[in-house]
């Protein structure tokens, strides 16, 4: 998150950090806020405008995960007073990418996801005057064994989160 003030950024840090926390079953409109952001994308350009059905992270149609327009990005920076979003939790084939003319960034640093998007990675780079400069990580063109194939190794990895179960009724409306 960028903040307006940045002399207040810790303290509005601390209190978004403090209020999030590992969402397995959503029971609170709180809980499910929370989710909501997670698995929610923007729309495909800036020229789709509110709020949409997002088939691909909501396949079963409960309506709680969308896809966001631009406007819907300036509104909540404009509610909360920031300046800018930067997300995570979406594969883009540049390894970054700008939405809601630049006031909202998703970055992704998994080269190659799942061994079949062949997209880059990237990180980014802030400074103090708050420039943000995209660093790109390109897959490698050879197998280099960055992938675990053994089922032993495989075992000894820590589970995967459970996704959680909605128990909210589901939406009637996007609005």
């Amino acid at each position: 998150f960028f903040f307006n003030d940045p002399a207040t950024t810790e303290i509005y840090t601390e209190q978004i950090v403090g209020s999030v926390r590992c969402v397995q079953e959503t029971g609170t409109i709180e809980q499910q806020l929370v989710v909501d952001i997670l698995w929610s994308d923007p729309t495909d350009n800036d020229s789709e405008i509110g709020i949409h059905a997002n088939t691909i992270r909501d396949p079963n149609g409960t309506g709680n995960i969308v896809k966001f327009g631009p406007d819907r990005v300036q509104q909540f920076l404009d509610l909360n007073n920031l300046s800018m979003i930067i997300r995570a939790h979406e594969c883009v084939m540049d390894g970054f990418e700008r939405f809601a003319a630049g006031s909202l960034i998703t970055v992704f640093s998994a080269t190659d996801y799942c061994q079949k998007h062949k997209n880059a990675g990237a990180v980014l780079i802030l400074k103090k005057n708050f420039e943000i400069t995209p660093k790109l990580i390109y897959p490698s063109s050879t197998n280099v064994g960055n992938w675990i194939d053994d089922e032993e190794t495989l075992k000894k990895r820590p589970p995967t989160p459970p996704r959680w179960k909605n128990t909210l009724p589901r939406k009637s409306s996007y609005e």
